[in-house]
This record gives structure tokens, sequence and C-alpha cells, in this order.
């Protein structure tokens, strides 16, 4: 299937301004969610550099071919998962200037036989450059959700990376607030370290929606390295609860924002 002919798809890419910031994280756990719920969902590792998606979602091997000569994703946790990890394998670095990874990801895009998914969850690498481009010129989005960490430093680029999306017309679908505070297994403190709040505030001050804020857990990157996201292996905690409220807003983000709608019907003429 071609990405741009599903009448039923939304395109959604999980970006942040710098690294660090826990967006496979969050790309890897909202994606299990939403499958979770009855979706059809597809996840793309679009970070050809860092390719940590299939360690995080707890599969590996070659992909297969199809009849039509197309890849076949491979599969965990009732998400259809492609990355260029899968290809290169272990951790043979992939050494790469901006038109390779810009053709790669147009592979993805339309050699890889994803069937029909209701959402495409694209984990962007972090920054604004090839990677970014090639996606937002090669399909309509539906929109991006930029994720970051409270701290200025943080918020600053994910500012920047908002304004990118913005540039090249893809609609804001919300901001989340990882590592947002640590509370102390053992005494239960709230400690704030790295500030609190910040983009809440910066999503409130951009008029975009904030779709929630995560703590900083050892049981949530213990999850992304054994490759049992939270959300699989405590699906009763408040992580997943919370995991839950963040695919429910970005599911209302999306229904209620006329850019995204707009995307969707430009795929739909695009097939």
């Amino acid at each position: 299937m071609d990405i741009h002919n599903s009448s039923n798809q939304h395109v959604v890419a999980v970006a942040s301004g710098k690294g660090g910031v826990g967006k496979s994280t969050i790309a890897v756990n909202l994606a299990v969610t939403l499958a979770q719920t009855g979706a059809a969902v597809g996840l793309l590792d679009a970070d050809i550099h860092g390719p940590n998606i299939p360690r995080m979602m707890g599969v590996g091997g070659q992909p297969q071919k199809s009849p039509d000569g197309k890849m076949t994703p491979l599969s965990n946790y009732g998400v259809k998962v492609m990355s260029v990890g899968f290809l290169a394998g272990g951790t043979k670095p992939v050494i790469w200037r901006g038109p390779l990874i810009g053709k790669m990801i147009k592979q993805f895009l339309t050699q890889v036989d994803w069937g029909p998914l209701d959402y495409l969850i694209v984990d962007l690498p972090p920054g604004t450059g090839d990677a970014q481009l090639t996606l937002c010129q090669s399909v309509a989005l539906t929109g991006g959700v930029i994720v970051s960490t409270p701290q200025d430093v943080a918020l600053e680029d994910a500012l920047r990376g908002m304004e990118m999306f913005r540039t090249v017309q893809v609609p804001i679908l919300g901001l989340i607030e990882n590592m947002s505070y640590f509370l102390c297994p053992h005494c239960h403190e709230r400690t704030d370290i790295f500030a609190h709040g910040g983009t809440r505030n910066a999503a409130e001050e951009h008029h975009v929606p904030f779709l929630g804020e995560l703590p900083l857990d050892l049981k949530i990157r213990r999850g992304g390295d054994e490759g049992i996201p939270i959300v699989v292996a405590e699906p009763n905690s408040e992580y997943a609860a919370i995991f839950r409220a963040m695919g429910e807003q970005l599911a209302v983000s999306i229904s209620t924002n006329p850019a995204a709608q707009r995307a969707k019907a430009l795929r739909i003429e695009q097939g």
C-alpha cells in the first residue's frame, strides 16, 4: 500500500528540537496505546542515524518482501514497525549524507506494504533537517507532536521545531512535556529536576494543545531498554493511564483541527 492512498489514515510526526528528551519513548508508547484501542497502527523510525525503535519495540530481523516486491514491516504489540535498524543490523552505523536519508524515508513511505492503517506514527530525529523536510514534502502530514523537557534550553529548540512545521504548513497537534518531575519511590517526595510546566506554558502562549506531562521514572526508561513499553509491561499503572490520556487528547486534536482534516482529504485526493 502506498502511504498516500489510505482514506482513513492519519500520519503523525513525533518530533523534538533536541536529542535526549525521550521522543522515541513517547512515539513507541503512543503507538502501542493507540493499537490497544483497536486501531490499526504503524510506527516508522525515521531516525536514520540513531534507529532505536527496534530495541524499544522488542522486535528484530530482516523484513520480508511482499508478492509485489515491497518490504513487509515487522510487528509487535499490535503495531507494524519499519526501521533502517532492521536493514543495517546491530550497532553498525549508517554513514549517509542528506540525499540518501531522504531517499530512504521516501522508500519507507512508498515501498513498504503497510496495509490499511488508522495511524502511522513517525519517529523523527531531533532537529529541523533533511529527514523532517523530506517527510513534510513527501506526504500530507496530519500534524506534528512536539516533545520537550521543561528547561529553557530544551524549550527553545522545541519551539524551533514547532516553527519549522508551521513554515511548511503542517498543523501542530500538541506539545508533550517529558521528564516533567521526579517522584522518589521511597519517600514519595516530588522534585522538579528540570523545572516544571514550561512546555504547558509554551503551548498556551502559542495557542496549541498541551497533550500532557510524564515524570522522569526508572520504569519508563527500563521499558525502552528491555523492549517492553510501559503500557505493555504495566498496563494498569499511572504511567499507562497518562499515555492513554495523551492518545485520547491526540485523537481529539486531530478531529478538531481543520488543517489536519484538510491534510487527510489531500492524501485521499493524491491517492
